[in-house]
């Protein structure tokens, strides 16, 4: 793992003057909470889709072994720290991130500044049902906000350029792609020179939550640091995620700061 000093070039947190950090072979943005809300607003208005990608240590897990996964992640525009393992990699740097910016409270977060500036959005993702759930209680949670559309996840291939086409003609902002990863992100690297939104961010369950369709974990589990206690509790089903992924994701993030790794 490394820190390096940031190049110029037009990648947000780059522009806000942020230092990177290396964990496993993946770029971070060393952002603020404020600061990354502020590079998340400084999109608004630009009609150029920013590709945002919020990263915990399953994503890390992922990338590892597959460097076409790494290098969409490495090319995002901002790429911010989800989670414990992450903050617990950044340690091992010798640069822990400022904030834990979880995508379920960054995500909420940053349409409330939308709303101020009138930018509409746009859910792509969830079963049938779930996005206008989800849209429904963003609208309860923040007054004004302006919800442009919603779009379920599963749809074939041949039904993409339609998709794309009712995301650009309706006139939003910013796009919240929930298929969860890699999938979000591999899609939004595909297909953000197609979009006419200003950017798009891969959130992960956060319309699931939104909808009610997934419970947060109470506020002392998340103080705590194990909200993926709860996740697990939740959804089974993810266990080798968890049970297998997090003993993993320990050793890979040590080998990487001895060097051994991506």
């Amino acid at each position: 793992m490394s820190l390096a000093p940031v190049s110029s070039d037009s990648r947000l947190g780059n522009a806000m003057g942020a230092e990177r950090v290396t964990l496993l072979g993946v770029r971070f943005n060393r952002l603020s909470r404020t600061a990354a809300l502020s590079a998340l607003e400084s999109t608004l208005g630009r009609e150029e889709a920013r590709k945002v990608f919020i990263v915990n240590a399953h994503t890390l897990n992922l990338a590892w072994t597959d460097p076409g996964f790494r290098r969409v992640l490495n090319d995002a525009d901002l790429l911010l720290n989800d989670g414990t393992g992450v903050q617990f990699a950044s340690y091992l740097a010798g640069e822990p991130f400022p904030d834990n910016l979880v995508g379920t409270d960054l995500v909420p977060e940053f349409c409330h500044h939308a709303a101020a500036r009138d930018a509409g959005v746009f859910l792509l993702g969830g079963q049938p049902g779930v996005g206008e759930r989800a849209a429904k209680r963003l609208r309860a949670l923040i007054p004004g906000l302006r919800i442009c559309g919603t779009h379920h996840g599963y749809f074939p291939g041949s039904q993409e350029a339609g998709v794309l086409h009712a995301i650009n003609r309706s006139g939003a902002a910013i796009l919240l792609v929930a298929f969860g990863n890699p999938l979000q992100e591999i899609w939004i690297d595909r297909n953000s020179d197609r979009l006419r939104c200003d950017v798009c961010i891969g959130i992960g369950g956060l319309i699931d939550h939104l909808s009610g369709r997934l419970r947060r974990a109470p506020a002392w589990v998340r103080k705590a640091r194990m909200e993926w206690i709860h996740i697990l509790w939740g959804q089974p089903h993810k266990w080798r995620r968890y049970v297998l992924g997090n003993p993993q994701f320990i050793s890979r993030a040590l080998k990487s700061r001895l060097g051994w790794g991506p």
